[in-house]
Order: C-alpha cells, then sequence, then structure tokens
C-alpha cells in the first residue's frame, strides 16, 4: 500500500495542513500505517502536483503561515478506485523483537525478557491513547448506537483492529514471560 492511500484516508476526514495530518496519522492511523513528518510532507507535495489534493494557505499571526490540505475529486475518485483493487498479499510481519526471541536460546536471555516487557509497557500506552480516542469517537453512544448513526465508520473499524492487536502483543507478552521464567527454574533446577 502507498503512503498515498493512507494520507487520502486521513485526508476522508477533512481540510488539514500536514502538521494535522502527522498528529492524525500518530493517533489515528498509526493502528495500521506508520509515517514520518517529512514522508507525509513529501508526498502531500506530490500528490498536490498530480491534482490528488489541493492546498490553500491560512495566513497566521504569530506563527509562519501554514497550507491546509484537502482532497480534490480526483482524489476522492481515487480513493474510490484505490478500494475497488483487489487486496495484495497479507501484510508481513518484520519486527526486530520476534528476530531476539527466536536467538533468546543462543543470546542474552534476560535483555530478550526485558525487550519483552517494554514492548509490553508500549502495548499498553498505545492501547489506553486508543482507548481514549475510541471514548472520543462514541461520544457517549453505544457501539451499535455508533455504526448506526456516524457519518463514517470505517475509523472506528480500524481502531477497533488497533486495540485487537495491541491487546494481542500483551497477551503474548504476558505468555512469553511465563514460559521464559518457567525455562529459567527448570535450567537453574537441572545445574
Amino acid at each position: 500500500m502507498a503512503l498515498r492511500n493512507a494520507v487520502m484516508a486521513a485526508l476522508l476526514e477533512g481540510e488539514a495542513s500536514g502538521y494535522d495530518l502527522a498528529k492524525a496519522f500518530d493517533a489515528t492511523v498509526a493502528n495500521f500505517w506508520m509515517s514520518t513528518p517529512q514522508q507525509l510532507y513529501r508526498e502531500l507535495e506530490r500528490m498536490e502536483a498530480e491534482g490528488l489534493v489541493t492546498a490553500r494557505v491560512v495566513e497566521q499571526e504569530r506563527r509562519p503561515n501554514k497550507r491546509l490540505f484537502s482532497l480534490t475529486e480526483a482524489g476522492r475518485k481515487a480513493v474510490r478506485a484505490y478500494t475497488a483493487e483487489p487486496l495484495g498479499k497479507p501484510a508481513v510481519i518484520r519486527d526486530e523483537l520476534m528476530v531476539k526471541v527466536q536467538c533468546l536460546d543462543a543470546g542474552d536471555m534476560e535483555a530478550v525478557r526485558t525487550a519483552i516487557a517494554e514492548r509490553m509497557e508500549w502495548a499498553t500506552a498505545k492501547l489506553a491513547r486508543y482507548e481514549r480516542l475510541r471514548q472520543r469517537l462514541l461520544e457517549g453512544r453505544s457501539e451499535e448506537a455508533y455504526f448506526a448513526e456516524a457519518e463514517r465508520i470505517g475509523p472506528y473499524l480500524t481502531l477497533l483492529r488497533g486495540m485487537s492487536f495491541e491487546r494481542e502483543n500483551l497477551q503474548w507478552g504476558d505468555m512469553a514471560l511465563r514460559r521464559l521464567e518457567q525455562r529459567t527454574a527448570t535450567l537453574r533446577a537441572d545445574n
């Protein structure tokens, strides 16, 4: 998937500056797509040159002027075309932690244990951010009411997927740490 598709998805929420998009990516789209602010700005420039987005300058008194981007009709057509395309291969996990876990029997088990615990802390913090976002999206409604009434449900569905992913990270981390503790106890008993 190209970054532009994720940018177009974010712009479906409405006009946004590059800074706002970077924050939105961190708060919403990051549950399925990562990007640096520099990558976002470069992509916005390319998309503007291709006529997928338009930008208007907003003058500010005490700050530098900012550019607000919005999808053009060509951008909306590109979104429709993109969603109609068949899916490629499923996502591939590239996770350095998994490589370290794979090597732990010949490596530093304590360092791997620490890395797993750090990943769990990261997942816990991310899950808390996602839960705050979920509450903002629901605005006091039940999920059923949200799905029936909300103008757009895609962001909520992707948020639920991100939450599920982080919960699974926590479950796996808990299981892995228990197994490593059992393994350590067994090795101590054998020596």
